[in-house]
């Protein structure tokens, strides 16, 4: 699946299958290469509410189902990847992120999407403001 498929999706909870938004975005951790969190806008006001990875029941094409709409102790930084700029650790612009490729049952990052081509993700490094921090390939 791409972030592009999952961005706008409904999110229900399991139970009482009540609609709490829509997946905004999702927080990855490029050094273990997988999604940590998901962030869902209300559908009626512009609150925010961010969901740990392990909340998630099912990730579809038409939906989200979550098993709890709790919020996690911690909430990590969270950087936008489509539309960051794609550096290798040599400091070559390798472009800048179109999409994400990833597993929607396991949360891991299959490759990062950019007009060079695909880059995959045994090769993210480190995420930032500024960029995402690739090995020379």
């Amino acid at each position: 699946m791409l972030f592009s498929q999952a961005r706008g999706l409904p999110v229900l909870t399991l139970t009482e299958a009540e609609e709490i938004g829509v997946l905004r975005s999702l927080t990855v951790d490029a050094a273990s290469g997988v999604v940590t969190h998901v962030r869902v806008r209300g559908r009626h006001s512009r609150k925010e509410t961010v969901l740990p990875w392990g909340a998630l029941h099912a990730l579809g094409p038409d939906a989200v189902l979550v098993r709890s709409a709790a919020a996690p102790a911690e909430v990590p930084a969270h950087h936008e990847l489509p539309g960051l700029r794609i550096l290798a650790e040599t400091g070559y612009e390798l472009g800048t992120v179109k999409d994400v490729a990833f597993e929607p049952e396991t949360g891991r990052v299959e490759a990062v999407v950019s007009a060079h081509g695909e880059v995959p993700a045994d090769r993210l490094l480190g995420l930032g403001d500024y960029a995402l921090v690739v090995r020379a390939g």
